[in-house]
């Protein structure tokens, strides 16, 4: 959630960067019952203050008639008011509750994903002939089962099979090597010349449902796209594990001394894909149900943008280290999404379908989700500040369709990434 000062101080420039993400909001009207609702808070606090005063006049002793009377008076003037308030509030908070995150200086101005911006390649493209898509080589292997699992659950679901699974669960453990391995975060921040430390990510198992109001305080919740809810239950399946990582200290204030918290969770995924249909339908890359490793940290105002850079500079390792060509893509204010002030994605190449597909993506969150969460974080001078938080793909099942289709043999088979073999009990290819 924005902060309503901002909104206060430059109406017109928010209205403008919302407007560039796509978000057509009423700034006008939500200064105006910012403004009114300010002034109902005043009136409510006036009138409590003197009916404090009141009882304190006549603490001890009987109140005259003229002191009663004037007591009712008061508390319903307040009731009045705070019937007011609340009607005020049914319009208010979700006004300001649906005013994006604003992008920062730096992030390209653009109205749809045609417009994000390549800031580096890495790695050439393979020369492969005839290459096939990675569906056709899984489902020749035995490792892809699109028809019994369409049985089962309906369409858009898979059984993953095989050495596949082993190959998955290989990219899990390399994945969570790397995050907590200080030596090899240390490497990446030299690399890179970030003036972050090395402290490793923690992982975590996180729940897979939250409540609505949690949902609703990550900016995550997009109930018609994007989440499933369980029937008669106030609880909404995650859509990616950062949804339920990111409300982790709801309502708690974090000491400086132990920031940046960082946390690396795995869990299943769920996501209704709709105004989808008919697109990616073969193979494993758009599915309602998937897995992910997901990074988190919690860190000040003033280092989280180096926590995005740094997150970045993770993804990029772990796909350098897979030997993926892949792009680096600044995404534009259109595509960054609400409750991002900046983006970035790394789409892979894929030479089975002659495209390049998003295989990670890093979102730079500011402190618009701890906002309503209350995440706060106590500086060592004392001083209580919300926190800010950053979140970024570590590895998704995608890679696993850029290694297949990258590596293929003219035989058939697939020759597993070097880093990933000593997880696969030393093999060379599946």
């Amino acid at each position: 959630m924005l902060d309503i000062q901002l909104i206060r101080d430059d109406p017109e420039g928010v209205k403008t960067k919302a407007l560039q993400k796509g978000y057509d909001i009423d700034i006008t009207k939500l200064v105006q019952l910012d403004e009114q609702r300010r002034q109902q808070l005043s009136d409510i606090e006036k009138l409590r203050a003197e009916r404090n005063e009141l009882t304190a006049a006549t603490k001890g002793q009987k109140p005259s008639e003229e002191q009663i009377a004037r007591g009712k008076d008061l508390r319903n003037q307040v009731q009045q008011l705070e019937e007011a308030l609340a009607q005020t509030d049914q319009d208010y908070w979700p006004l300001l509750k649906s005013v994006p995150n604003m992008p920062l200086p730096e992030v390209p101005v653009g109205a749809t994903e045609e417009e994000n911006v390549v800031a580096r390649t890495w790695g050439q493209k393979p020369e492969l002939t005839n290459p096939k898509n990675h569906w056709e080589i899984a489902e020749a292997k035995g490792w892809l089962d699109k028809e019994r699992a369409a049985k089962i659950a309906g369409n858009r679901f898979v059984y993953l099979k095989g050495d596949l699974v082993l190959l998955e669960f290989a990219l899990w453990q390399y994945g969570l090597n790397v995050l907590t391995n200080p030596d090899t975060l240390q490497k990446i921040i030299q690399e890179n010349g970030l003036q972050v430390p090395n402290k490793p990510f923690t992982p975590v198992l996180p729940p897979a449902v939250a409540r609505t109001e949690v949902f609703e305080a990550t900016g995550r919740l997009n109930k018609l796209e994007q989440t499933y809810k369980l029937e008669d239950e106030d609880l909404w399946l995650n859509a990616s594990a950062e949804h339920t990582l990111s409300p982790m200290y709801l309502n708690e204030i974090l000491e400086e001394k132990d920031l940046p918290i960082r946390l690396v969770g795995y869990t299943t995924a769920f996501r209704r894909e709709a105004g989808t249909y008919g697109k990616d339908t073969e193979g494993f890359l758009r599915l309602h149900q998937f897995n992910k490793l997901e990074m988190e940290s919690f860190t000040t105002a003033d280092t989280s943008l180096q926590e995005h850079l740094f997150m970045v500079a993770i993804q990029e390792y772990l796909m350098q280290q897979l030997g993926l060509h892949h792009q680096v893509i600044e995404k534009c204010t259109a595509d960054i999404g609400r409750p991002n002030a900046k983006g970035v994605d790394i789409n892979v190449w894929l030479p089975g379908q002659g495209q390049y597909r998003e295989t990670h993506t890093a979102d730079y969150i500011t402190d618009f989700q701890t906002r309503p969460m209350k995440t706060r974080v106590r500086r060592l001078n004392g001083q209580v500040e919300l926190a800010h938080t950053n979140d970024a793909t570590a590895f998704s099942e995608r890679p696993l369709i850029a290694i297949i289709e990258n590596f293929q043999t003219p035989q058939g088979d697939v020759i597993v990434p070097e880093v990933l073999r000593p997880f696969m009990g030393g093999r060379e290819k599946i």
